[in-house]
């Protein structure tokens, strides 16, 4: 997979995922290769100053929580202004979506 393509849409995704419900970074790169399949393999490299961005844009908020093992995670959560940002993504992917695929199609069988 082109991983330039892919870094554009990670904060699209990571605001999708946290609007289904609180994770932690693992949780959210786990559920993002199981839910493609595979496809998708994000490293902590990539991931975490993702997450760092966002929470300093005010998107999503990270709490600690302890669990009873005395193990400690970084739960992170949508804001409000986390799902306008979303919905603005979500709008913006979509028109990108449907002007990449009508270039696609007239120029289908072309190469």
């Amino acid at each position: 997979m082109d991983t330039e393509l892919l870094k554009g849409t990670l904060s699209l995704l990571i605001l999708s995922l946290l609007s289904r419900r609180d994770m932690y970074g693992y949780e959210i790169a786990a559920t993002v290769h199981r839910d493609t399949d595979g496809s998708f393999t994000w490293r902590e490299g990539s991931l975490y100053p993702n997450l760092h961005k966002l929470q300093a844009d005010g998107l999503i908020v990270g709490e600690w929580e302890e669990k009873e093992t005395g193990r400690k995670r970084r739960y992170y959560h949508i804001t409000a202004k986390g799902k306008a940002a979303l919905k603005e993504k979500r709008e913006s992917w979509n028109e990108l979506c449907r002007g990449v695929s009508r270039i696609l199609e007239k120029s289908d069988g072309q190469a």
